[in-house]
């Protein structure tokens, strides 16, 4: 039996490396049957304390989804050592895969 698209997400999302970021749409051509807006789906749906690294997800543009979770994705990120240009985007050498 094949894992359903809600797990094939959260095991990509799981793999990706630190100081790399992706988008909901590489993720949901990595899971069949997923969209963007499942992977975004998924991601709202996870119980508090999970430890999958969602701050890593990024939009198509390479820019932050306008969420409540944003500030703390961008703190998250600069950790890591992704820093937002002056456009908010991501550096294109750091996304993943």
């Amino acid at each position: 039996m094949q894992a359903s698209w809600r797990e094939q997400v959260l095991t990509v999302i799981a793999e990706i490396p630190h100081g790399r970021v992706t988008t909901y749409g590489r993720i949901a051509a990595m899971a069949e049957g997923a969209t963007p807006r499942l992977v975004a789906r998924a991601l709202r749906d996870l119980p508090e304390g999970h430890g999958l690294p969602w701050y890593r997800i990024i939009t198509a543009s390479r820019r932050l989804a306008d969420h409540p979770g944003a500030a703390e994705q961008r703190e998250r990120l600069a950790a890591e050592g992704v820093l937002l240009d002056a456009r908010g985007r991501a550096p294109a050498e750091r996304m993943w895969p």
